[in-house]
């Protein structure tokens, strides 16, 4: 037997060669992954004998993505003492109200009735003011046959005795009204001359009885028409208010843009920005009942004489520092002068200093003076902090 010629037998091998490659492809590499997925690792591939013969094929390397774990939700933070085997829930402690306590009666439609919420929360830690809510939620000015208001505020002032009444109304009022057995439309004529009455009617009640009265205007909402109703309404609360010789409050600017349109959302009393109206566009969240009331704090402790700092030291002619000054005194340096309040403790609202007539008379130039005037500082007076003079030693006698 004759044997194959060698370009017939190289021809055979490459084909077997060929055959035994393709088969190699043909069967899946086995990849091994990591079991750790908290750390991204890479994949590493078996080495065939395929790599060995021609080489290892490059591939990018795959990566194992870690696993995100989904957030845990925290649970809110429960203030709890145990006592033995059992717990016992703390709760905050609440400020009781004194006996002697400044009442004020909030009245009014929704509005005042959120109103009445923020004040509520405003004067919490006050003792010596409590918030009375009498509003009713569907009421106004237009719909006698639903509340008599100025009736209702008079049977309500006999019982409370409140030492301020607060009124916020008018969001209801956007309808017809029954005038002398007739129905008119909103904003005619008689319709305004009547509803108009009805306003001085109500401030009636507080001005016979003798009551502060604060009037809160209407804000901006959602809807354009609304917003410009009330702020139609809002000028005749106020002409009508301020006429009585009660106080208005606009809080316009706190509930809309710089255009003066409505705002859904703005800053709180903190100057956070937070949600401050419902999705309705009329009511007013938690934050914006608190925002609310922040336009009236200040009136209502002025009103009502509730000085939030009762235990300041007050000065009088009795207690000054400076003792030994007159009116009539003068003074050429000038380095102290008597200190002045940080308050009004009258509460009236004057804007002279405190024992001012107790100032002396002054002849010199004081430092601020001479700061303002010449540019210079004045040298500081002897044995201060900040008096670097040198001294001369004084030569002994003799």
């Amino acid at each position: 037997m004759t044997n194959p010629p060698p370009v017939a037998r190289r021809t055979r091998f490459r084909l077997l060669l060929s055959a035994f490659i393709a088969l190699v492809l043909a069967i899946p590499l086995p990849v091994v992954y990591s079991t750790n997925i908290a750390h991204a690792q890479e994949v590493r591939p078996r080495r065939s004998i395929i790599d060995f013969i021609f080489g290892t094929r490059r591939r990018k390397p795959q990566v194992m993505r870690p696993v995100a774990e989904p957030p845990r939700k925290k649970r809110p933070h429960k203030s709890v003492v145990r006592a033995g085997s059992s717990i016992v829930k703390v709760e905050p402690p609440t400020i009781q109200k004194r006996p002697d306590a400044k009442k004020v009666l909030v009245v009014g439609d929704f509005m005042a009735s959120a109103l009445a919420d923020g004040l509520t929360a405003a004067v919490e830690e006050d003792p010596g003011l409590a918030i009375e809510k009498g509003a009713d939620g569907s009421s106004g000015l237009v719909r006698t046959d639903h509340l008599d208001w100025p009736t209702t505020l008079e049977a309500k002032i006999g019982e409370l005795k409140p030492a301020l009444v607060v009124i916020m109304i008018g969001a209801n009022d956007r309808q017809q009204m029954s005038v002398a057995g007739k129905k008119e439309k909103f904003r005619s004529e008689a319709w305004n001359t009547e509803y108009e009455k009805r306003i001085e009617a109500f401030i009636g009640v507080t001005t016979k009885n003798k009551i502060p009265l604060i009037w809160t205007g209407l804000p901006a909402f959602q809807s354009p028409s609304l917003s410009a109703d009330a702020a139609t309404l809002n000028n005749l609360y106020r002409s009508k208010v301020e006429m009585a010789g009660g106080t208005f409050i606009d809080i316009w600017d706190g509930f809309a843009d710089e255009n003066g349109k409505f705002i859904a959302s703005g800053s709180d009393v903190n100057g956070q920005p937070v949600r401050l109206r419902g999705s309705d566009g009329l009511s007013l969240t938690k934050a914006g009942k608190r925002k609310m009331a922040f336009y009236l704090e200040k009136d209502i402790r002025r009103l009502t004489g509730n000085d939030e700092i009762a235990n300041l030291i007050r000065l009088d002619s009795s207690n000054l520092p400076l003792e030994g000054i007159t009116p009539q005194s003068t003074i050429t340096k000038i380095e102290r002068i008597a200190p002045i309040s940080f308050l009004d403790p009258e509460l009236d609202g004057s804007k002279a200093l405190l024992d001012s007539n107790l100032v002396p008379k002054t002849s010199g130039i004081s430092p601020r003076d001479l700061l303002i005037e010449k540019g210079e500082t004045g040298p500081a007076p002897e044995g201060r902090v900040d008096d670097f003079q040198w001294k001369k030693a004084e030569k002994p006698a003799g």
